[in-house]
């Protein structure tokens, strides 16, 4: 493949680093949101500090795992975007949407969190909400890094060589993270035990498939 000469006007570039601003920002107050519902729990007249976490365990575990997911989704995006100079429509609308739905995921991971250890074998649909929300999240995330693989003017001439030397996008990875929250989202709704282990298995999943994606041109 020739290599591609596309010319990106200051204009240009300056507008990509505010469509990336803006991005981050709405990320950093969507992870804030997902601490409200902590904040409304408070200890009664002599409950100790372990009781008032031991009553609240599930809001505490969903909180600090979907703080982390939400990190690593930051983290691939962010990945996606530094390989990029420019964005086009597609890009601006999916990203619209990958904002969103981080935006929206607060009331689900809310109502998720809120469900007792006797409601988690019978969730009505808020486990399914809570985990094909995060994959809706990552879906978009992957459509974003699939539309820019295929647009060489949206592309640092870095990640062009790559192009040619057909690295990819690490477009399978993407795909392992849609699978695994739709999987993990009817386990949630069908098998309820399931989904503790399931979930804990997501960032070793993506640390293998990093370091086969990777290879040995992996380096920053």
């Amino acid at each position: 493949m020739d290599e591609v000469q596309i010319q990106i006007s200051p204009v240009q570039r300056r507008s990509f680093d505010r469509l990336i601003n803006f991005t981050d920002a709405v990320v950093a107050i969507a992870i804030t949101l997902q601490l409200l519902p902590l904040v409304d729990i408070n200890a009664t007249d002599g409950e100790s500090i372990w009781k008032l976490i031991s009553d609240n365990s599930s809001q505490i575990f969903v909180f600090w795992f979907t703080f982390l997911i939400l990190s690593v989704l930051w983290l691939k995006h962010n990945q996606v975007f530094n390989s990029m100079r420019a964005f086009d429509g597609t890009i601006f609308w999916l990203n619209s949407l990958w904002m969103a739905l981080i935006v929206f995921l607060p009331w689900p991971t809310a109502l998720y969190g809120s469900l007792s250890d006797g409601q988690l074998n019978d969730t009505q649909g808020v486990g399914l909400l809570y985990w094909w929300t995060l994959s809706l999240i990552s879906g978009v995330g992957w459509l974003v890094a699939i539309h820019a693989w295929q647009k060489p003017e949206l592309l640092e001439e870095s990640v062009l060589r790559e192009r040619r030397e057909g690295s990819g996008l690490k477009k399978y990875r993407g795909a392992s993270f849609v699978s695994a929250f739709l999987l993990i989202g009817l386990a949630a709704e069908f098998t309820p035990p399931l989904v503790p282990y399931l979930s804990l298995g997501i960032i070793p999943m993506d640390l293998l498939l990093r370091k086969r994606t990777g290879g040995k041109k992996r380096k920053r």
